[in-house]
């Protein structure tokens, strides 16, 4: 009971942070039929934006609150400002040429951003301060739990409802919603659709560097090429719940770190990765579109 309680807790935390990685990926799509590839890179240098903040600031004493928490609120600024720059340059000017010029463009943009890093930071794996939060643990029918997983688990929730309601019940959201169901007929309407680009390139990015940073804390170490990894994990999350559905991409990443979870505690941490694929397989056999469909319009 205490391991198997022990891997959902897991799960859910792991699967908390796909979720949030997913997001930009399924928004971006929703909008614009774009793969954006450079996303997983993004997040990722969101987490070593953030280290900086902590490790730079912190003057080798303890971070505290208010540091991590400024750490968290900078991520988020620099990485929405870099996927507008990334919009702008990367994607704006392909918008009308063939869907393959896009995705060359993502995926010279992923290595950009990739080698970016290993130029600032170097190659070498950076460690996280171990005493960003607190230590504390709960001990729930032979599982550990620790303040990390519960605030990561807690975050990624509240974060996912926030963006839910935010698409589902402002004025803005409808607007993001119509452009991603026909971006002409948004233009009727009087809808500044490359706005609402803009707004997801914010959205999307912002969210990816609290998933990074996230991941940071969690494992405590980032390297320059864990955006590829992370991002690809991600990216299958949104295709596993249905890309450009937002629901989807929330349940997708969790279902992808309980398989995760529940394959390296019952079968082998070696196996786990040819499981949880194995088992997207076989739920693509039978729903080819994800879990809860795709929610992209097509032109006739």
């Amino acid at each position: 009971m205490g391991t198997f309680i022990q891997q959902i807790v897991n799960g859910l935390t792991v699967g908390g942070i796909y979720a949030l990685i997913a997001l930009g990926y399924t928004m971006v799509y929703g909008v614009m039929r774009l793969i954006n590839f450079a996303h997983g890179d993004l997040c990722i240098l969101g987490a070593f934006v953030g280290l900086t903040m902590l490790t730079g600031s912190a003057g080798g004493g303890h971070p505290g609150a208010a540091l991590l928490l400024l750490a968290f609120v900078v991520s988020i600024i620099a990485i929405a400002v870099a996927g507008v720059v990334l919009e702008r340059i990367a994607y704006r000017p392909l918008r009308k040429a063939d869907r393959l010029a896009a995705v060359v463009s993502a995926l010279g943009a992923s290595l950009m951003i990739e080698n970016g890093i290993m130029l600032v930071w170097g190659p070498q794996v950076h460690v996280f301060p171990s005493n960003l939060l607190p230590a504390t643990t709960w001990h729930v029918a032979g599982a550990t739990i620790s303040f990390i997983q519960v605030m990561i688990i807690l975050a990624s929730l509240v974060l996912m409802a926030a963006l839910y309601l935010f698409v589902n019940h402002t004025r803005f959201g409808t607007a993001i919603r119509a452009a991603a169901i026909d971006q002409d007929a948004a233009r009727l309407m009087g809808i500044n659709v490359n706005r609402v680009i803009t707004s997801v390139f914010i959205i999307g990015p912002g969210l990816g560097a609290i998933g990074g940073l996230f991941i940071g804390i969690y494992y405590r170490e980032a390297y320059f090429t864990m955006g590829w990894t992370y991002g690809l994990y991600a990216f299958i999350a949104a295709i596993l719940g249905g890309i450009g559905n937002i629901p989807g991409a929330m349940l997708g990443g969790v279902l992808l770190g309980l398989f995760n979870a529940f394959a390296a505690g019952y079968v082998s941490s070696s196996w786990q990765d040819a499981i949880t694929f194995g088992l997207l397989i076989v739920i693509l056999l039978v729903r080819p579109t994800g879990l809860l469909g795709e929610r992209v319009a097509e032109k006739v």
